[in-house]
């Protein structure tokens, strides 16, 4: 239940009518206006949306948090596509041992490989998934009361979802194949570009070549928006109502640590309830497979022919480097995503 958290307080006054202006910045801007002539006053909420600082601050989150967590994110997709070498062993034994023979193996550029397409797509990536959650929950949210039902923020976590993989999808396909390229076992051909693994799909099969295993990032981004951003609202509310540090001045401000805390554990949440969904997706946009490895045709056919040759625990592989990767990257999102430095950026220009 979302109630009206993070205010920032702006004051404005004229000579005849008190206008006390108050902008909460978060989810969304809402304006209450109250007007007093004498005794006699009303009072007159009117929700406001601006999508440009919001979409300043999504790319923004979206670069830092990448650039901090990627080398986990490559680790974990290592892990996830690995499957059993002919005599029942595996290559990577465990989430630090795929760290040390990738740096090893690749040295610190290594860790990062992949890492440009997702860079350059994250920013829109993010900005789809912050602002239309944003614009949803402030659509749903009623304009009498400032409440957000459960359901609404459920519907808007999923529609944020679900606007992203147009953009989601092909960063992924083509971030897999760089960073299973240096996994041992991996077919190995000419040096893999997203450029040109991108060029390759279009010229084969089309623009939808590079929307390979479109359905499982669906299913995943929207169960994951879904399951996070409603988590997101009831964590940062209640740190902020607790305000334990009194960081908040006991005025309902967005708070850059609460913020940030709220969206590690929402976000640790949430990975690991898709991550069985996570493995298949990432299975089926491998396109290159080592000899041996199997070779899926859908979700349905890859769920069945993991759970038949690994077991229920392959679709947990790379889980916990899984939320060793969401939860600080959604933290540090939402931890910046809520400084308004897009606002601020905004503002700057608009007094030129």
């Amino acid at each position: 239940m979302f109630t009206k958290a993070s205010q920032k307080h702006l004051y404005s006054l004229d000579t005849e009518h008190t206008t006390v202006t108050l902008t909460i910045t978060g989810f969304y801007n809402h304006q209450t206006k109250m007007s007093q002539t004498g005794k006699t006053g009303t009072v007159h909420h009117t929700p406001q949306f601006f999508p440009v600082p919001k979409i300043i601050n999504g790319a923004i989150a979206g670069i830092v948090g990448v650039t901090c967590v990627f080398p986990i994110d490559l680790v974990k997709t290592r892990l996830q596509n690995q499957q059993p070498m002919p005599n029942g062993e595996l290559y990577y034994k465990s989430l630090f041992d795929c760290a040390k023979k990738t740096f090893k193996n690749e040295r610190f550029l290594g860790m990062y490989r992949g890492s440009a397409v997702n860079l350059l797509l994250i920013t829109p990536e993010k900005a789809i998934k912050l602002v239309v959650n944003d614009y949803l929950r402030y659509k749903f949210t009623d304009k009498k009361t400032g409440v957000l039902s459960s359901g609404g923020a459920i519907v808007s976590g999923a529609g944020a979802g679900l606007c992203q993989i147009i953009v989601t999808t092909p960063m992924e396909l083509l971030k897999i194949q760089q960073q299973d390229a240096g996994r041992s076992g991996a077919a190995k051909s000419e040096r893999i570009t997203a450029t040109g693994t991108a060029l390759k799909l279009i010229r084969e099969k089309g623009i939808v070549g590079i929307y390979k295993g479109f359905r499982a990032t669906a299913l995943r981004d929207v169960t994951f928006s879904a399951i996070y951003f409603p988590l997101f609202a009831i964590f940062n509310e209640r740190l902020i109502s607790a305000d334990v540090t009194g960081l908040a001045k006991g005025e309902n401000q967005p708070v850059f640590i609460y913020s940030l805390c709220a969206g590690i554990a929402a976000g640790a949440i949430a990975s690991l309830s898709v991550n069985p969904v996570d493995v298949v997706k990432t299975r089926l946009q491998t396109l290159k497979k080592a000899e041996g490895e199997l070779s899926y045709s859908g979700i349905a056919d890859c769920f069945t022919k993991v759970y038949t040759k690994e077991g229920w625990r392959a679709f947990f592989k790379g889980g916990f480097c899984r939320i060793l990767v969401i939860a600080p990257l959604f933290g540090i999102a939402q931890g910046v995503y809520f400084l308004g430095i897009g606002e601020h950026i905004v503002g700057f220009l608009s007094k030129k």
